[in-house]
């Protein structure tokens, strides 16, 4: 896991990602073609060019620092990273918390292995994810960090500091971060809580910890920017309709954030492609923008919401594509 024999590569992102201004921000890959570990470009993706230059900024000069990525569900915040990585040709590990994800289960365990088939397993030690990323300059994600205990993730701030890795169980093996080891979190809290009541078992997140990282928000993208994905994903949906689609979602995630909260489920980005998606496989049937949007959202709704999705679908759509159902 230690070695390193990847030659570096220097990018200009200015003239890879065309973002004006950006012309002197350079980036680094180490990582040779055909690496497992490098995400797979999104064709169809459109970044966010405030949230890019962003992420650009951290992923070229770190300066000790972490970086929290923290928004709404769907909204793209683990794509925004994965899909820079890929260009880049930069590898990442990733993991998601939960409530009982602990700190060992980052850096490895012992395990049983066998090396050859037939022959009796050995004891060994297998590296966790967020090990493998210090030792040779991977992007390591922790999505959905605001699941996890507090205490388990206070193992981290000597890490985030720089400091190398002591891996006591394992001999206390020393790693030491790579040059290009970037920490990127992702949550759809501030660390501080819920304070909407919308995202079960996100839990507070220790003020020491939180005071390591950089915080971007990533909201769900501005009209033209998701106007974009549509044409993108589904060209087959007609302009007008892909509108119409956008501004119920924008109504649906009014209702959501609302401070009385009309509805408890949102149209986000990822929901809305899901839905154009559906839409284009559902030709043929009686209504497919109907059926497409409870398979990828009515169908878990309580029935005040359902009724109430189902009125703006109505009244934004007209009888032509939408069929007035009067009970659901």
């Amino acid at each position: 896991i230690m070695s390193n024999t990847i030659q570096t590569q220097i990018y200009s992102v200015g003239q890879t990602f065309g973002i004006p201004g950006a012309e002197n921000i350079q980036m680094t890959s180490h990582a040779p073609c055909g690496n497992p570990y490098v995400p797979q470009t999104n064709a169809n993706y459109k970044f966010r060019k405030d949230l890019l230059r962003n992420i650009l900024m951290y992923l070229q000069a770190p300066c000790g620092d972490a970086l929290y990525l923290s928004g709404p569900t769907g909204s793209g915040k683990t794509s925004a990273i994965t899909e820079i990585a890929a260009r880049l040709n930069w590898p990442v590990q990733s993991i998601t918390a939960r409530g009982r994800l602990e700190f060992q289960d980052l850096i490895g365990h012992h395990t049983l292995v066998s090396e050859k088939p037939g022959e009796p397993a050995t004891m060994k030690w297998v590296y966790g994810p967020l090990a493998k990323a210090m030792a040779l300059g991977h992007i390591f994600i922790l999505n959905e960090i605001d699941l996890m205990d507090p205490s388990e993730l206070s193992g981290l701030n000597d890490l985030l500091e720089g400091r190398p890795l002591v891996i006591e169980q394992n001999g206390g093996k020393v790693i030491k971060p790579h040059p290009l080891f970037r920490f990127v979190a992702t949550g759809n809290t501030r660390g501080s809580g819920d304070e909407s009541g919308i995202y079960a078992g996100t839990v507070c997140q220790n003020v020491a910890a939180m005071d390591r990282y950089r915080m971007l928000i990533v909201d769900y993208p501005e009209r033209d920017v998701e106007r974009a994905i549509l044409a993108a994903e589904v060209p087959q949906i007609p302009e007008d309709l892909r509108d119409k689609m956008i501004k119920i979602a924008n109504e649906i995630r009014k209702k959501f954030l609302s401070e009385d909260r009309e509805l408890n489920v949102t149209l986000s980005t990822r929901k809305l492609v899901q839905w154009g998606k559906l839409w284009t496989q559902c030709y043929g049937a009686p209504s497919p923008a109907q059926m497409s949007l409870d398979i990828a959202l009515l169908n878990r709704c309580q029935t005040g919401e359902r009724e109430a999705i189902d009125r703006l679908c109505e009244l934004e759509f007209g009888s032509a594509v939408w069929t007035p159902r009067p009970n659901l």
